[in-house]
């Protein structure tokens, strides 16, 4: 039975993402009442959603899905309250009117503690009334005692042995109502985040922690907190957080305590109070601000200032994978992958133009057998048996050394073989992976590397699915924030990037296929196995025959699935089967056949331009399906074409300050991009130094993936470090105008490095 929407949760996503609300009511109906996957709605019902993106779909569904945890939490309260009898009409109004979690919190606060209070226990002694009166009366605490003493000391059972302890109680119980009134703790919470700063400190002991002095930048460090709201800055709080959780910095939130004694008393105390009243409701507000008001925001602000950390940095992670994984690919080509390695030699194998393994090799190119004419005579032959035009070679240790070696191949000599160095970042997380070890149970670790690394060549996508996303290594603190949002937005991104391209039906693999809307792992077995027994798909309605595929998952998933060569032209578009039956009744009107209308120019601009038909279907609908019979690759990725690193270049010994280098950005963070220059060591272009105009964020101007061109700036061969610039020597640091101008980037100190703090590239 399909779950029925919540209007409610409806309008709140509606004002939360500013769409439009028969939209948001449209798409929540697909994905909750049809079970439609986000794709599949993005790809193949823009007509009812009014052509919104993946991006825009899953904020809807994350919008609605929050206000019914919402609402959940609510009940909840509502009900722990009711359980304990202190639920009144306007404590319940209050909570249902609540929108934001924090503040329902405030209101729940007071009802949550599993042990008592010193104030509650204050209470059952009866002392209340004496609170009370400690905020009302003109009176002295001497005329209070005197007058009203005996009627609060109970020395029968010695709960309450004196006035003195009578004082304390009450005092106990005006702590909390000070530090539980939800309305001055709201504003003290606009005060922290308008006015407050995060001060960080080096802590007692700090030296024992190894490396503690990468951390050095906030040994004595303040900011006002609301600069670390922004996205592009939130990165720093990450670091300080690191620091706090090994133990070698202090991190807090100031604000001035002032201001909050000042709000406390402006609204508790009354003006006749007598001077010693005064000094008692003085203390009890410092210590309710002290002792539970500052704690409490300082861990709140710390906690929503992690989750705009989090959510930054996952955001940046998303843009590094999307465009890592749809970077330009080599295609059906049959690659020679290295893995190299300089005492246990070098794994080279061989991988066919559809990916299929065909055999290893070890060479020994280095120390201790370097054994060159051996290593560069078996690469010749394997070269000419394999008919191979490519050689991929790992970016790891002695990577360099090994492509020098291929350079002096006849063959990439004369241009008739390409080598580039390639990233292997991940490669060792899938060589040991479970995926690996059932594809090649009979393989060294190496060897499944130097295969992943030919295969990554050939189709970035297909092989980096294979890889827990966090371990590709284009992320920024990624083992900080919270994994399991972090995984849901790399799984994300990884699903939308599958679609976006599709596959081949009769080649992927399981982990490829699982990726595509509506399969799933199990469905992506079931897939790969039918096609070992039966052989290739010949149609998309031949996946109903495979087991556990439902007619859902067939609608879901078939517009992804493509199969080249088979009986129907249209299976080999992203068409979906559901528009068969249309396109071809249209071609034999027309009187053609249905493989006309994929081959005729003439016929797909006639169709077009059908009225009737974009009626019929929808003119969104109809632009698509133009679009794929047009397109010669259903594919949208661009064809790989291979960088020239400087073949001046082996290590960083080499790098020259002033010289400019062509390179490949590697990875993008708030501060800046990562530039592999063709060694080991990555260079870093600081955000300041992208363009001469101010640019507040690298991925606007850049992306993974992307060649460049970099001047050195300054190489520190101590820390092996290299930073760099793209900007020319005969323009201005900095331009702009008009009103809007920005200021430019702040120079950090010493050098682009230094804002790094303690982010490493895994």
């Amino acid at each position: 039975m399909a779950k029925q929407i919540d209007p409610q949760a409806v309008v709140w996503a509606t004002q939360k993402t500013g769409l439009n609300a028969n939209r948001v009511m449209n798409t929540l109906n697909l994905i909750i009442e049809q079970e439609c996957t986000i794709p599949f709605i993005a790809r193949y019902r823009k007509e009812v959603t009014g052509e919104m993106d993946e991006v825009q779909i899953r904020a809807v569904q994350e919008h609605y899905e929050n206000y019914l945890e919402l609402e959940k939490r609510k009940a909840y309260i509502i009900a722990e309250i009711k359980k304990q009898e202190k639920l009144t009409p306007d404590l319940e109004k209050k909570i249902l009117a609540c929108e934001q979690l924090n503040i329902l919190e405030d209101i729940y606060a007071p009802f949550k503690s599993k042990r008592k209070t010193k104030a509650q226990i204050a209470k059952e002694f009866g002392l209340e009334p004496l609170a009370n009166t400690l905020l009302t009366s003109t009176k002295t605490i001497e005329e209070i005692e005197k007058e009203f003493g005996s009627d609060f000391v109970k020395t029968s059972d010695g709960k309450v042995k004196d006035f003195d302890a009578a004082l304390s109680g009450a005092c106990d119980i005006l702590i909390e109502n000070f530090a539980h009134n939800i309305e001055l703790k709201e504003k003290l919470r606009e005060s922290y985040w308008k006015d407050g700063k995060i001060t960080s400190a080096k802590r007692k002991g700090a030296e024992e922690v190894t490396d503690y002095d990468k951390y050095q930048d906030f040994f004595e460090y303040d900011e006002p907190v609301k600069d670390l709201t922004n996205s592009k800055a939130s990165h720093r709080f990450l670091a300080m957080r690191r620091g706090m959780t090994q133990k070698v910095l202090k991190v807090e939130i100031i604000n001035d305590p002032d201001y909050a004694y000042g709000l406390i008393e402006k609204e508790y105390f009354s003006q006749g109070d007598s001077l010693s009243q005064i000094d008692t409701l003085r203390k009890c507000a410092k210590k309710a601000y002290d002792n539970a008001i500052h704690p409490s925001l300082d861990l709140e602000l710390k906690t929503e200032l992690k989750k705009i950390a989090d959510e930054a940095a996952i955001d940046v992670f998303g843009v590094n994978l999307k465009n890592l994984l749809l970077q330009p690919y080599l295609g059906s080509k049959a690659v020679l992958g290295i893995d190299p390695g300089i005492r246990t030699g070098c794994k080279v194998v061989i991988v066919d133009e559809t990916g299929a393994f065909k055999g290893d090799h070890v060479i020994y190119p280095f120390q201790p057998k370097n054994d060159i004419e051996g290593s560069l005579t078996i690469l010749a032959k394997m070269i000419e048996l394999f008919k191979i035009q490519y050689i991929a070679i790992g970016n790891g240790t002695g990577g360099r050394e090994t492509l020098q070696l291929c350079n002096q191949l006849k063959a990439v000599k004369e241009g008739k073989v390409k080598a580039s160095v390639i990233s292997e970042a991940g490669a060792s997380i899938y060589s040991a992976s479970e995926i690996a070890r059932k594809e090649f149970p009979d393989k060294d670790v190496t060897v499944r590397g130097a295969v992943s690394i030919a295969r990554r060549f050939q189709d970035p996508l297909a092989e980096l699915v294979k890889i827990d996303p966090k371990s590709i290594g284009v992320g920024q603190y990624q083992h900080d924030v919270n994994q399991v949002k972090l995984k849901k937005s790399l799984g994300a991104v990884v699903e939308d990037c599958v679609n976006y391209v599709g596959v081949d039906l009769n080649t992927a693999s399981a982990p490829l296929l699982s990726y595509i809307s509506g399969i799933g792992p199990t469905a992506a077995s079931n897939l790969v196995e039918y096609r070992s027994k039966n052989g290739k798909f010949k149609t998309r309605d031949e996946l109903l025959k495979v087991s556990r595929f439902t007619k859902k998952s067939y609608e879901q998933s078939a517009g992804f699935l493509r199969i080249y060569g088979g009986e129907n032209p249209l299976d080999s578009t992203f068409i979906h089967p559901e528009r068969y039956e249309t396109l071809e009744k249209w071609a034999k009107d027309s009187g053609h056949r249905l493989k006309d209308l994929v081959e005729d120019s003439e016929l797909i601009n006639k169709l077009s331009s059908d009225g009737k038909l974009k009626e019929d279907i929808g003119e969104m609908t109809l632009t698509d399906i133009v679009k794929s019979l047009q397109a010669p690759s259903q594919d949208p990725r661009k064809e790989f074409k291979p960088i020239e690193f400087s073949k001046e270049l082996s290590d960083i010994s080499d790098v020259k300050p002033g010289a400019w280098y062509t390179g490949v950005i590697t990875n993008i963070t708030n501060f800046g991009a990562f530039v592999d220059i063709g060694i080991k060591v990555n260079g870093l272009l600081h955000v300041s130094q992208i363009s001469h105009e101010f640019v507040e964020n690298a991925l606007e101007k850049l992306k993974v993936g992307e060649e460049v061109k970099a001047k050195v700036i300054e190489v520190d061969m101590a820390r092996k470090r290299i930073s760099l610039s793209m900007k020319s020597d005969t323009q201005p640091t900095y331009s702009g105008g008009g009103p809007t101008k920005k200021k430019p980037q702040k120079q950090m100190k010493n050098n682009a490095f230094a804002s790094l703090k303690n982010f490493k590239v895994k």
